[in-house]
C-alpha cells in the first residue's frame, strides 16, 4: 500500500472537470497545484459516497484556502462522473479509472463480492506535494466510513507553512 513518505504512483487518466468538460490528466504534471488530494471513492451516485463527495464540496474554501487541490477518483466512466458532479454541484475534479489502473497502483482495490463488483477503489484520501511525495495516507477497509475531512485539510494546511530561512 502507498504510504507517507513513498513518491505517489503517477498516472494519466480521464478527468471530469467542474465545466463538465474531459480531459486527460497526469498527475505529475499538475504536481504545481499542490497539495494535490486524492480522494478516491467506490461508486458514483451511491449514498456515502455521495454524501463523502459533497461534504468535500461543501469544505472547498476550506482546502482553496490552504491552495489544496481536489480530485475524486472512481471506477466509474468519465460520463457517468460528469453527470454524478452535476447533479451534486461538486467545485472540483473527478477521475476515471474505468480499467482500474489507480486503484491497483495505489493498493486500494476491494471486491463486493456479494454484488458481483470487483475492483472498486476502497474509500482512501491520499496528499500528494510539489514534490510527488505523499504526505499523508488514509484508507479504510470499510466502505461506509468517511475520511476525518478535517485531518485531511490540516495534512493539506501543513506544506503551506512557510519554511524558515537558515
Amino acid at each position: 500500500m502507498v504510504s507517507v513518505g513513498d513518491d505517489a504512483p503517477d498516472f494519466t487518466a480521464p478527468l471530469t472537470d467542474i465545466d463538465g468538460d474531459i480531459e486527460s490528466f497526469t498527475l505529475s504534471e499538475n504536481l504545481d497545484d499542490a497539495p494535490i488530494v486524492l480522494a478516491f471513492f467506490p461508486a458514483a451516485f451511491t449514498g456515502t459516497c455521495t454524501t463523502e463527495m459533497c461534504t468535500f464540496r461543501d469544505q472547498m474554501a476550506n482546502f482553496e484556502d490552504v491552495g489544496a487541490t481536489v480530485y475524486g477518483i472512481s471506477i466509474d466512466t468519465p460520463f457517468t462522473l460528469t453527470e454524478f458532479a452535476e447533479q451534486n454541484g461538486l467545485n472540483f475534479g473527478l477521475i476515471s479509472d474505468t480499467n482500474r489502473e489507480l486503484v491497483d497502483a495505489y493498493d486500494v482495490a476491494m471486491d463486493f463480492a456479494s454484488l458481483g463488483v470487483n475492483r472498486v477503489a476502497k474509500r482512501a484520501v491520499f496528499v500528494v506535494d510539489g514534490d510527488g511525495e505523499v504526505t499523508y495516507a488514509w484508507v479504510s477497509d470499510d466502505p461506509g466510513v468517511e475520511p476525518d475531512y478535517d485531518a485531511v485539510e490540516a495534512a493539506a494546511a501543513k506544506l503551506e507553512e512557510p519554511t524558515e530561512a537558515a
